[in-house]
């Protein structure tokens, strides 16, 4: 099998393109789509993680905004994509 020296040339940048997207690219993508639906998934009642450490309970929840009860009688707003985890 004869290859012309353009593609045999090519063909190293095609391959490192492959290893970069199934080893970098793919699994971020995953990571976002799964943050995402945990997002969507949240709801009243759930204990959540800010990304600062913070632990509390959701009590309130809009579109883009979530309060979390975090000690007694001391609520914070903070935006949705504060939230880094949820606690089941």
């Amino acid at each position: 099998m004869n290859l012309s020296p353009q593609l045999t040339g090519l063909l190293p940048l095609v391959a490192l393109f492959a290893v970069m997207y199934f080893l970098m690219i793919r699994p971020q993508q995953k990571q976002q789509k799964e943050r995402r639906a945990m997002l969507e998934a949240l709801k009243k009642g759930d204990r959540a993680i800010t990304i600062g450490g913070i632990h509390g309970t959701v009590v309130d929840l809009d579109e883009s905004v979530v309060t979390l009860r975090i000690a007694e009688k001391v609520e914070i707003k903070l935006n949705r994509s504060a939230i880094g985890a949820v606690i089941r």
